[in-house]
């Protein structure tokens, strides 16, 4: 786990025992710290908060960062008085005092746990007597064996706020009749003043929804997947149904995939509501389960594309100045990135592809990670896709053993600018960590760096779907940053613009796994909801729809529930993962994304209210 950030409240617990440091069941005049038992009905555990001291970044390497540990009640701090028995007590706060000053230092190995060193002779904290009750706290030598030296730090529950919610509350009557009454949500604090920023969902469109009576929509494929920060070049399989601008008005419509049919589309009206379902793009020849679906702008021409990953290679299908979409018969653009062995043999759940624009140039290129190493096709002027070269462009990022032995539900990659020079480099997460590739001005890629220990399953990031991982600018037009999804958390490694990150902060306690948030329940994005150019915490939990705004430098505020229903629980319209697809996506054009679901009985959709009910 990352070290939590000053604003979090954390128990600090003994990786031996299990038990929570604080003071003795009688407290004492000295300040004495034990680790001790808390019985229920009793006292809770104290909570305490990591201070960084300010003055030591100045010439300070961030990853030898220096902490006060405050009491998060009384103010007093973790303190060395120098005793002859080494005894470790809370006591008042004195600026500069080196004795009150500590190290947290990763245990190698070991997800969440550390090592507390004090920073004015590197002694660590320990137990006086690993086997006894109430045993105090003092500091001893540092012991690589010694477990009773190792600690965690949990993080509190998370304070949970509510806009103004509105439920619908069911009412049984004597004749046996029933009835439905709005009434605000009893299990959650309001947010002082607050107003609503999303609307009651509502059925919009009965087609498109897993019911017989509004399509018996299931989805057979890969389900439709957002590259990273926002970029175009997802993809989608048979039966996904997905949002997309299909005619370049700047509101996105409908696209669902029919075996049958092709794609099919509702265009939105602008204002909320969509049209009925028409033909968008017939099949391709030799049409599979196994083919892969974008609709994306490849050239820059501001007209959309129908890209297909089909057996044979890629398909592209321009749109005319009317609208319409050309025949998908005829030869491939590029014979390669395919299903088919002719084209590859690329598979969906083993060779992640990109569409991306890698080079700045404004046109799409394709980027595929196979199982020898990272494969690109670069657009030229013409719109015409360069052929596949026989060999790598780099052996590694690769599903062999030999490139790196990278796995598509365990390792997630990304194509991103971390460099700010407008070429994309490659950032992945592996077991150990982040590896960052970057791209010079010929368009190569150098070997990879290891460049941070987070984020890896040896971290406890155990796989894409129950912990995901994107790389976004939290500040507002700075370095993209890693932000993570953890064990514990929200967590955040701000980019230094140089393709390296800062240590990882955990920033918020909340949507993490501690906090009940999992992969096969739950959905988490980020998205600009408030059109300030950051990106907010949308979470699809139990209870509804939850939004952690962004403070604009890479913190968040505590989630507030905007809208009870696309949740779990039935009272919150049991939407399931698997077969209830949700998106954030702007059908008005209003520049604000609104929430889009794909239930049983149709297209549900939640407006952004936001900017009608704050000034800014």
């Amino acid at each position: 786990m990352s070290v939590p950030t000053e604003e979090l409240k954390l128990e600090i617990v003994n990786a031996a025992t299990g038990k929570p440091l604080g003071a003795k069941a009688a407290p004492s005049a000295d300040g004495a710290l034990v680790v001790r038992d808390f019985p229920d009905g009793g006292p809770s555990p104290e909570q305490w908060q990591l201070a960084p001291v300010q003055a030591a970044q100045g010439g300070q390497a961030q990853d030898d960062q220096v902490y006060v540990i405050r009491n998060a009640v009384s103010g007093k701090v973790l303190d060395d008085p120098a005793a002859a028995d080494r005894g470790v007590r809370q006591w008042d706060a004195a600026a500069g005092k080196k004795g009150q000053q500590w190290h947290v230092v990763p245990v190698e190995g070991e997800a969440g746990c550390y090592v507390i060193e004090g920073a004015t002779d590197g002694a660590v904290l320990d137990l006086a007597d690993p086997g006894d009750d109430d045993t105090r706290i003092v500091l001893r030598e540092h012991d690589d064996s010694a477990e009773s030296q190792r600690w965690r730090f949990v993080p509190a529950e998370p304070e949970r706020l509510s806009d103004p919610v509105l439920r619908w509350a069911s009412l049984s009557h004597w004749n046996g009749r029933r009835s439905w009454r709005l009434a605000r949500s009893t299990a959650l604090r309001p947010a002082p003043e607050a107003t609503p920023s999303f609307s009651d969902l509502l059925l919009v469109l009965e087609q498109f929804g897993s019911d017989q009576d509004a399509g018996g929509w299931k989805t057979d494929g890969a389900t439709p997947t957002r590259s990273p920060g926002g970029q175009p070049g997802w993809w989608a399989g048979a039966g996904a149904r997905f949002l997309a601008d299909t005619t370049g008005a700047g509101r996105e419509d409908i696209v669902g995939l029919e075996p049958a049919k092709g794609a099919v589309t509702s265009s939105s009206r602008g204002d909320g509501t969509f049209d009925d379902e028409r033909v968008l793009h017939r099949p391709v020849p030799s049409p599979s389960p196994a083919d892969l679906w974008t609709v994306v702008d490849t050239t820059g021409d501001g007209r959309p594309d129908v890209v297909v990953l089909a057996a044979d290679g890629v398909r592209v299908s321009s749109q005319d100045e009317s609208g319409t979409f050309a025949p998908a018969g005829g030869e491939p653009a590029l014979k390669a990135f395919g299903h088919g062995q002719q084209a590859g043999g690329w598979v969906a759940d083993k060779h992640p592809r990109f569409l991306v624009d890698t080079t700045g140039d404004g046109r799409l290129d394709i980027v595929g990670f196979h199982d020898d190493g990272v494969r690109v096709s670069l657009q030229d002027e013409e719109g015409k896709f360069a052929a596949v070269a026989d060999e790598p462009v780099l052996r590694a990022f690769g599903h062999e053993e030999k490139a790196g032995g990278w796995l598509a539900e365990k390792h997630p990659r990304f194509l991103v600018d971390t460099t700010g020079d407008g070429r994309l480099d490659i950032v992945g997460f592996h077991d150990d960590g982040v590896w960052v590739s970057l791209q010079d001005e010929e368009g190569t890629f150098a070997e990879p760096l290891y460049v941070l220990d987070d984020f890896g399953a040896d971290q406890g990031w155990s796989s894409v779907a129950e912990h995901p991982r994107f790389l976004v600018g939290t500040t507002g037009g700075g370095a993209l940053d890693i932000v993570g999804f953890g064990p514990q958390g929200v967590v955040v490694s701000r980019g230094r613009g140089d393709g390296t990150f800062e240590r990882p902060k955990l920033v918020l306690n909340d949507f993490g796994l501690a906090q009940g948030w999992t992969g096969g329940k739950h959905l988490r994005l980020l998205a600009d909801v408030t059109g300030d150019g950051n990106p907010d915490i949308v979470g699809f939990g139990d209870e509804g729809v939850w939004v952690s705004h962004s403070r604009g430098d890479g913190r968040f505020e505590q989630a507030q529930l905007v809208c009870r229903g696309f949740g779990y629980n039935e009272d919150a319209g049991g939407w399931r993962v698997d077969r209830h697809p949700r998106f954030l996506a702007d059908i008005t054009g209003d520049g604000r994304v609104d929430l889009v679901g794909f239930g049983g009985p149709g297209v549900y959709v939640a407006r952004n209210l936001f900017r009608r009910f704050r000034t800014r």
